[in-house]
């Protein structure tokens, strides 16, 4: 069953161009691990500060894979350095899923 983890956090827009080599270095090393079908971060247009993340994975083994994966470790200490704030994301299980067109 494949796996979707959707939402936001905040980073304090001081910080915003400290943390993007770090979602880079993220977003290369996400998306490289087996089961990564989609792995995305998004500034939002309107509030600054805001990111949107949006995440699919093949199965919750491989969403626990990319939990211990190496690249985690640094993430998580420049995003408690950078102040990223507000970490609001949801694991969704999907049953199905169709095109809309």
């Amino acid at each position: 069953m494949k796996v979707i983890i959707a939402g936001t956090v905040r980073v304090p827009s001081e910080n915003i161009e400290k943390l993007r080599p770090h979602m880079l270095t993220m977003l290369a090393a996400s998306r490289a691990e087996d089961g990564c079908e989609t792995y995305s971060y998004g500034f939002d247009a309107r509030d600054e500060g805001l990111v949107r993340v949006f995440e699919i994975w093949r199965d919750q083994a491989a969403i626990e894979a990319h939990f211990k994966a190496p690249h985690m470790a640094p993430w998580r200490e420049a995003s408690v350095e950078l102040g990223v704030f507000e970490r609001k994301l949801n694991l969704y299980e999907v049953a199905s899923e169709r095109a809309l067109g």
